[in-house]
């Protein structure tokens, strides 16, 4: 059972941005909940909010270098991950330089074939092809090695990256990462298709272009830069805000091919509002695809394609590709919980390491993010390979615990990891798998509490369904988009009575027919079906929920995020 905690805030602040803003309480509450000063720019952000790009460390070497290369059209090696992030950073730059007249060639690790990171042997071949500037994205700020054999082989390196680095910043001409030491950059939430956009900015600054053809660009650029934002799950606070909000606004308008048909197989080419829910869950998991499943560089040809023969081709195979990701992550899933059974949260385990062979290193990044929901314990999946002894490994976190920091403080077992906060990655003899498992478990057992391994689900105040009117979830409306550092709105009901028989949809979700001071709403519970057994007609539940438009009836529906049984108030 989830502890359900209630968002607090100042009375005064609320009334403040009710009186000089004019807005509802009910939105004036939640955004002193969420402790917004700006209150004009969180409700409108614009481009006129982003900051000047060359407030960023190495930007100005990085602007000269690029703009020599392109005068002197010289070859550029644009380097970038697998991951939505990466891929659409790589398709900005790309675009980018090419519109100022350069040459642009991209490089797309094979996840299974080369892995995370950056290899050597591609700089080889990159100085083979005469190239002779190398720009790294998503990438970059732990390969000091990679960097190093650049500058060997006479290649100059413009880092561009949003992971926390190491103790060594790698060597390059420069490094355009807002989270490196001494970097002044006042907005440290970027993704590394942000950082992209911000050198992109900064390099259209000095083209000379008048200033309407260049914020035309960059707005037009904002489409990818909110697919990549939205997909790498960095809060949607200050720039990223902007990015998402001007970009998903785009969406509705597709200019390219590519776009076009990827809107068309997630269903959305038709959709009035595309919001940052359908990035999440319909285009990002068919961008995402392509890097499990097969090669991430048919994303790159997907975005730049002028052909709409080829982009149609390449969206039908990453919807299916698609949908053999989701099979394989099914059965994977369905497998580790039954290896581990019942956890309760009075278990001694506080981090679970799952090993097994045959496990598709594609989809166990995911794997390991439903696993750690469902136990709300940090989580390492590792796919063995049994023939080299190797195990490859991808972890998600729970938010009291630093994934990268655990995995750093048993630096010694991997043979090479990297992440952030909330995700990582790694490779491991699997013959250390059994000592990297016990002492993650000493780690995290020092750091967590026992409370922190109990879910809680936050909550912004009760909401009686008559309040739930047009007028008020239109003005909610203005908060979105919802992610990281910005939740939707949750919030309860005490007392509510289930008015029909409860329906269960594909042996998984939960849906009922739920009425409070006699007003009556359809809600569906994800995922619930389990827990939902045994409700019935006339029972009563207090329910934390929230309101999303009903697509399919109109109006409004009640998306159920967790219930207690009996109606008794939980506060």
């Amino acid at each position: 059972m989830k502890r359900w905690v209630y968002r607090q805030h100042e009375s005064a602040a609320a009334e403040r941005i009710r009186s000089d803003y004019r807005v509802s309480p009910l939105l004036a509450r939640l955004l002193a909940q969420r402790g917004v000063e700006d209150v004009s720019g969180f409700l409108q952000p614009s481009l006129s909010a982003l900051h000047d790009p060359f407030r960023m460390s190495g930007m100005r070497a990085a602007v000269e270098r690029i703009r020599g290369a392109v005068a002197n059209r010289e070859r550029i090696l644009v380097y970038g991950d697998y991951d939505v992030d990466g891929t659409t950073g790589i398709v900005l730059l790309k675009t980018a330089i090419e519109l100022l007249g350069g040459v642009a060639a991209f490089h797309v690790p094979h996840r299974i074939r080369e892995g995370y990171g950056m290899r050597s042997e591609v700089v080889e071949d990159a100085a083979r092809d005469n190239v002779r500037l190398l720009i790294s994205v998503d990438t970059g700020i732990r390969e000091s090695e990679v960097v190093s054999r650049a500058r060997e082989l006479g290649i100059d390196t413009i880092v561009t990256d949003h992971h926390l680095p190491e103790e060594e910043i790698p060597r390059a001409l420069a490094v355009l990462n807002p989270n490196q030491p001494g970097c002044a950059y006042p907005d440290k939430r970027l993704c590394g298709a942000g950082v992209a956009f911000k050198l992109i900015q900064a390099l259209l600054a000095e083209s000379g272009w008048e200033a309407s053809k260049r914020s035309r660009i960059l707005a037009s650029m904002l489409k990818i830069v909110a697919i990549g934002t939205i997909a790498d799950m960095v809060p949607l606070l200050g720039e990223n805000r902007v990015f998402a909000r001007v970009g998903l606004a785009g969406l509705r308008r597709p200019a390219t091919p590519g776009l076009k048909a990827l809107l068309g197989v997630a269903g959305l080419r038709d959709k009035a509002e595309i919001t940052a829910g359908d990035v999440g869950f319909r285009i990002a998991p068919r961008i995402n695809a392509a890097g499990r499943m097969d090669h991430a560089k048919d994303i790159v040809t997907l975005l730049t394609t002028r052909d709409e023969r080829e982009a149609e081709d390449i969206a039908q195979r990453l919807d299916e590709l698609n949908n053999r990701r989701r099979l394989a992550e099914s059965e994977t899933e369905a497998e580790i919980i039954e290896r581990i059974g019942p956890l309760p949260a009075t278990d001694t385990l506080s981090f679970i390491v799952v090993a097994g062979e045959g496990w598709h290193p594609g989809v166990i990044g995911i794997v390991a993010g439903r696993i750690a929901e469902r136990y709300h314990r940090p989580t390492l999946v590792l796919s063995v390979d049994p023939q080299s002894g190797m195990a490859t490994g991808s972890a998600r976190s729970i938010s009291a615990f630093h994934m990268l920091e655990g995995l750093a403080s048993v630096a010694q077992v991997f043979e090479r990891f990297g992440g952030h906060k909330q995700a990582a990655g790694c490779k491991i003899q699997t013959d250390r798998v059994a000592d990297l498992r016990a002492a993650l478990n000493d780690h995290a057992a020092n750091v967590l509490s026992a409370e922190d391994l109990v879910p809680s689900l936050n909550l912004d105040g009760d909401l009686p369904f008559a309040e739930i009117t047009d007028r008020a979830m239109g003005e909610l409306g203005q908060l979105q988009p919802y992610g990281r550092g910005n939740p939707a709105p949750v919030f309860s009901a005490p007392n509510v009575v289930v008015k029909a028989q409860p329906k269960v949809i594909k042996d998984r979700h939960l849906k009922l027919q739920v009425e409070h001071d006699e007003h009556t709403f359809s809600t569906i519970g994800w995922r619930m079906a389990e827990q939902g057994a045994g409700i019935g007609v006339g029972a009563r539940l207090d329910m934390a929920f929230t309101v999303e438009p009903d697509t399919y009836w109109g109006g409004w529906q009640l998306n159920m995020k967790d219930f207690r049984r009996g109606g008794a108030d939980s506060r």
